[in-house]
């Protein structure tokens, strides 16, 4: 896979408004991805959720957009070291997916799968009780594809790369299934404000 440069990060600086190790990226964004950014139109975008559920079911565009629209107003934080604060998504929260397909109860994990075949991991309470969306928007503008558009997921309380760019479904599972970073020695949850970066952390 192609690693965009800024993984690294850069010094981090304390702050007692910033999660340990993080830095106040301001107005910028940093561009950082693990794959070549596609070029997905809102018509080709597709979401399913499927695995653990007693319904499986697919949305295209327009009937995602349909269901009722939610926002996240906060902060954002990547592993990286970059801080964001004070940032706006629109789209839909994850809870009205998955009301439709009725998780199983023996689901625990999900696995996040991108239209690129990026994946990452995720436990299940973290996608649910208004705490993930599938965001269509960021500042009130259609998210750009560099971002993660035409829809990402949305998971602020945990590092970034849990908010999977291009999102194009979630497997649930009764296991933990470690993704791409996470298969690569980075953390299997990803809380900021415990420094989980890192296997071991």
């Amino acid at each position: 896979m192609h690693i965009t440069r800024g993984f690294t990060g850069r010094p981090r600086t304390e702050n007692a408004g910033l999660p340990p190790g993080q830095y106040d990226a301001g107005d910028d964004w940093p561009v950082l991805s693990a794959e070549v950014t596609p070029q997905l139109a809102a018509a080709d975008w597709s979401f399913r959720i499927d695995g653990l559920v007693a319904e499986p079911h697919s949305w295209d565009w327009d009937a995602a957009r349909a269901l009722p629209a939610s926002a996240y107003t906060g902060d954002i934080h990547c592993v990286t070291g970059w801080s964001k604060f004070g940032v706006g998504f629109g789209g839909v929260s994850l809870d009205a997916f998955l009301d439709r397909v009725r998780p199983h109860g023996s689901a625990t994990h999900a696995v996040a799968y991108a239209h690129t075949g990026y994946t990452t991991s995720l436990p299940l309470a973290d996608l649910t009780g208004g705490r993930a969306w599938i965001a269509f928007e960021y500042g009130g503008r259609p998210l750009a594809a560099e971002h993660g558009g035409p829809a990402r997921l949305l998971v602020p309380h945990l590092y970034f790369w849990k908010s999977a760019k291009w999102i194009a479904g979630l497997t649930l599972l009764d296991h933990d299934e470690p993704g791409f970073w996470e298969q690569n020695g980075y953390h299997a949850r990803g809380n900021p404000w415990e420094e989980q970066r890192y296997s071991g952390d």
